[in-house]
């Protein structure tokens, strides 16, 4: 008899959605990065995502002592027999680089650190250069996952990348992945196409960081809560990411209460035909549109990157990103973390900022909204230039 009719109290099942090869992938994953204080930090956020229908973890040996928290976090749960419908499924992650025996051995030191046999992902951790690919796809990185693989030490491999869309569209059509982690957010879509073309080929997207590097929506200023209204900016910003196909979202959880969202949103509805953008979800994403369409007026950037390329490699698209964010959204703050970022954070963030304009004009007749290109960067510059911020994980 169904569920509804044998238990009519029991709880629906978890929503589940595939990943690659993994058949079985909550909308929601855990990410590790935060919860780093101490095991009793990581074991409460371990015990939130079982409570959430979490079954799927994302970490990786860059994360400080994560791995380690979390291994003596899952062993404290199985002794407690805690643990989601058909076990926890861990990806963790390798930085690019190293020869073949010392890519094993970190492999290995990897799994003995979660105290796990298997991991149902490894990904290459960070694709961000022509060279991280050729290592992950003609060098030793390509040795040690078909090592890997044929070993049993892993389900599946992929790669996570903060690189150009050109570098992940290669990475992607090498055919050696299958899973890949990006940014994708609500507030930057410029990489959804690609994310589309990749599930429609059967590879796993997981959208990574999409409250953090998304805009902070997790502290949203009161501009963006008001354009969002009645929901929350975090909401709509799962439930625009969930309703593209994306196989999950990482939630980078310091405490129980981060992963209220998980346990919040309910999957698609008969209701929405089956979307998990109901009609007045939609509607207030239309709101928020046309809310920084007025803020910005004739200043708003489309992100259609016909001004590149720039003679002194400025990145207008993604400076100008940032600036509708700050004055379309009252987005302030992020922009200008991100700005300050700028030549700080090494090949995982970009390396010119708006100062090196020299005003030449390249890029003015190839703009079809007929911008002030260099005014606008010299006002980017402007409002959002600051002291230095670092990256959570250096």
């Amino acid at each position: 008899m169904p569920r509804s009719l044998t238990n009519p109290t029991s709880p629906p099942p978890p929503v589940r959605r595939r990943f690659g090869d993994l058949a079985a992938v909550s909308p929601f994953s855990l990410g590790t990065m935060r919860a780093l204080s101490g095991p009793a930090q990581m074991e409460a956020v371990l015990r939130a995502a079982a409570a959430a229908g979490i079954n799927h973890i994302e970490t990786a040996a860059a994360y400080g002592p994560a791995e380690t928290f979390l291994g003596q976090g899952l062993a404290v749960l199985e002794r407690e027999a805690i643990a989601p419908e058909g076990g926890w499924l861990i990806t963790s992650k390798i930085m690019p680089g190293p020869e073949l025996p010392e890519a094993k051995q970190q492999l290995c030191a990897m799994l003995k650190r979660l105290g796990v046999p298997q991991l149902a992902g490894l990904a290459v951790h960070g694709i961000n250069r022509s060279d991280h690919l050729s290592w992950a796809t003609r060098g030793p990185g390509a040795e040690l996952l078909a090592w890997a693989l044929g070993e049993g030490l892993v389900a599946q491999v992929g790669f996570s990348s903060h690189g150009s869309t050109e570098l992940i569209e290669a990475a992607l059509a090498s055919g050696q992945f299958r899973f890949c982690s990006l940014h994708l957010h609500l507030f930057d879509q410029a990489r959804l196409p690609v994310a589309r073309a990749a599930l429609a080929d059967g590879i796993g997207v997981m959208a990574i960081s999409p409250a953090d590097k998304g805009g902070r929506l997790y502290d949203p200023p009161p501009e963006l809560l008001a354009d969002c209204a009645p929901h929350h900016p975090l909401e709509l910003a799962y439930r625009f990411l969930l309703d593209q196909g994306v196989s999950t979202l990482t939630l980078g959880a310091e405490q129980p209460s981060d992963l209220a969202w998980a346990n919040a949103l309910a999957g698609p509805s008969a209701s929405a035909g089956g979307s998990w953008l109901a009609p007045e979800h939609r509607a207030a994403l239309a709101n928020l549109e046309a809310a920084a369409r007025e803020r910005l007026a004739a200043g708003r950037c489309g992100q259609c990157r016909a001004c590149l390329p720039c003679p002194n490699e400025v990145p207008i698209p993604a400076l100008l990103r940032l600036r509708n964010l700050a004055v379309g959204h009252g987005m302030e703050v992020f922009a200008a973390e991100r700005y300050n970022l700028i030549n700080r954070a090494g090949h995982w963030w970009e390396t010119v900022n708006a100062s090196a304009c020299a005003s030449c004009g390249a890029c003015l007749p190839r703009c079809p909204l007929g911008l002030d290109i260099p005014g606008l960067l010299a006002d980017t510059h402007q409002r959002l230039a600051a002291a230095p911020g670092r990256r959570l994980w250096d």
